[in-house]
């Protein structure tokens, strides 16, 4: 090969060895650029994702934002609800100050009207006190006078049980001893009178028992006890009807429950009644009494109704009276003292005692007592 052939060919190899360079150097600042824009890209992703967490957190705060912003509504509206409640609280104690101080001048005007009224209530425990004195100065006297009294009924009492009988017994005797011993020399009308002398005096004789058992229940102490009734007016009703001799009535007796009283005050009671059924039945061919009883608030009321002569209900008010008689004599015997007994018996055991008639049809007595539960 020439020279000239090979220069000529140097410089092509030179720029092919240049250009080779130049893509190498080209290829490593491409590399390098490719490795840049990798990490560019690598960052831009970081970004990108560091953004979407941002966002997120945007939004988060946003919404923390949002709820926050409606507890700040609802926390005004309490706020304005709290404050239009002071404002009404404070006018109600202005005026709760005002009634306040209103009442203290009431106080005030009480304390001294107390003041006033202790010195006359203590003027007035004086004037008590002094009273209590002279009440139990005139209790005492009046003691005294009841017992005097009390004594002088007792010889009273003693009297006429006593000194009355003894003439009345010697006229009943002395009448009898004229008609035994001369109704040979005395004519009919006189012996007539004589009987009517034993007769009277015997009735007065009665009378004086019975006005004696009458005043000695004013001071009879009561004394009671659960009493079997139905038991009581068995007995009673076997002792009436020993002395009854002729038409005796049917009894119908229903169960009797227990009574709070004094058994020998009530049995007489039962006596009365009972008896006075008999005396006023005995009229009438045939007759039944009935006793029972029925509940009414804290008593048993217990009765006796009977079928005999009855009374009229106009006269009621004379019934339990002393010496009080709705009937004759002729009729029917008694002193009128036996339903005033009753009635003050069933009084002091806090009764009460009634009766309902129909005249010439029956009557029915009725008296309670506290019932035995109570």
């Amino acid at each position: 090969m020439k020279e000239d052939d090979s220069d000529e060919l140097m410089i092509p190899n030179k720029k092919i060895a240049f250009q080779h360079q130049e893509k190498e150097n080209l290829s490593a600042a491409l590399l390098i650029a490719n490795k840049e824009l990798l990490f560019q890209n690598e960052e831009r992703e970081n970004y990108a994702a560091e953004l979407a967490i941002a966002n997120k957190e945007l939004l988060f705060q946003n919404e923390e934002k949002e709820k926050i912003a409606a507890k700040l509504v609802i926390a005004n509206k309490k706020l304005i609800f709290q404050n239009e409640e002071k404002e009404r609280r404070a006018a109600e104690l202005v005026i709760a100050n005002k009634e306040l101080a209103f009442q203290n001048e009431e106080k005030e005007k009480r304390a001294e009207e107390l003041i006033i009224a202790n010195r006359e209530l203590k003027n007035a425990e004086d004037e008590v006190r002094q009273l209590n004195d002279e009440l139990e100065q005139k209790v005492a006297e009046r003691t005294a006078q009841l017992e005097s009294v009390n004594k002088e009924l007792e010889s009273f009492s003693y009297s006429v049980s006593h000194d009355l009988r003894a003439p009345i017994r010697a006229i009943n005797g002395y009448t009898k001893i004229l008609v035994e011993d001369y109704e040979a020399v005395i004519d009919e009308d006189g012996v007539k009178i004589l009987q009517s002398i034993i007769n009277n005096s015997k009735k007065m004789g009665e009378l004086i028992d019975d006005l004696l058992a009458f005043s000695k229940l004013g001071r009879k102490q009561v004394t009671v006890s659960t009493v079997d009734m139905l038991d009581l007016v068995d007995q009673v009703k076997e002792e009436v009807l020993l002395e009854q001799h002729k038409n005796l009535p049917e009894f119908n007796i229903a169960k009797l429950p227990n009574a709070i009283a004094d058994k020998s005050l009530i049995k007489q009671v039962w006596i009365n009644l009972i008896s006075n059924a008999i005396k006023y039945s005995r009229h009438k061919e045939k007759t039944t009494i009935e006793i029972g009883s029925y509940q009414e608030d804290d008593h048993i009321v217990y009765f006796v109704k009977d079928g005999g002569a009855g009374f009229d209900m106009q006269y009621y008010d004379k019934l339990f009276g002393v010496f009080q008689r709705l009937h004759s004599q002729e009729e029917f015997e008694g002193t009128g003292i036996g339903l005033a007994i009753v009635h003050r018996i069933v009084q002091r055991h806090q009764g009460k005692v009634w009766a309902e008639s129909t005249l010439n049809e029956g009557s029915c007595f009725y008296f309670s007592l506290l019932n035995v539960t109570h």
